[in-house]
């Protein structure tokens, strides 16, 4: 199954199961009704901030919408997995591995280039993210006390308080991992 298809199943799913229409998903996530349509339809490319927009307003994890059924062993390699670009900054995040049910983390690969730091929005309220560093130089953090990272360095802070990561060097990569409180 394609990414469009996995996201649109996912967004339909999980907007039935909080029992919400259309109308009102679009509303909460502050999207036209008539992209979200599209996004359910399939037809539709959306960024990693509508992803995440959609996750927060249904309150779950924004992998629960990237991450296709699974076996029980998986194997990510470099360059593969579901990848959701922004559409603000050249930066994209690949899902690793996300929670089963009652869990309530995910992890991710991200990689970006210098030029417009990436502003991420809060996430619901409890998220804390952590993150490594693998490659390049990086701000990151609250946007008011960005820290400056070097390959190794590790780094948590509130996810449900806005944040930034701005990629210093050519070819910054970092690991994340989500925890949802």
């Amino acid at each position: 199954m394609d990414l469009i298809a996995v996201i649109a199943a996912s967004i339909r799913r999980e907007r039935e199961r909080a029992g919400l229409s259309q109308t009102e998903l679009a509303k909460r996530a502050g999207l036209a009704k008539s992209t979200l349509s599209q996004l359910e339809s399939g037809a539709g490319n959306p960024s990693v901030e509508t992803l995440w927009a959609l996750g927060t307003a249904l309150n779950i994890p924004f992998s629960r919408l990237v991450d296709p059924p699974r076996p029980p062993v998986r194997v990510v390699r470099a360059g593969e997995g579901p990848v959701a670009r922004s559409d603000r900054s050249d930066y994209t995040t690949t899902l690793l591995a996300s929670c089963p049910p009652n869990v309530r983390r995910d992890l991710y690969r991200v990689t970006a280039e210098p030029g417009e730091p990436r502003l991420s929005d809060p996430h619901p309220p409890g998220t804390t993210e952590y993150a490594v560093l693998s490659t390049g130089r990086a701000l990151v953090g609250p946007p008011e006390e960005p820290v400056e990272l070097a390959p190794g360095d590790f780094i948590t802070y509130p996810g449900d308080a806005p944040h930034v990561f701005e990629a210093l060097s050519p070819g910054t990569s970092a690991v994340f991992l989500m925890e949802h409180g």
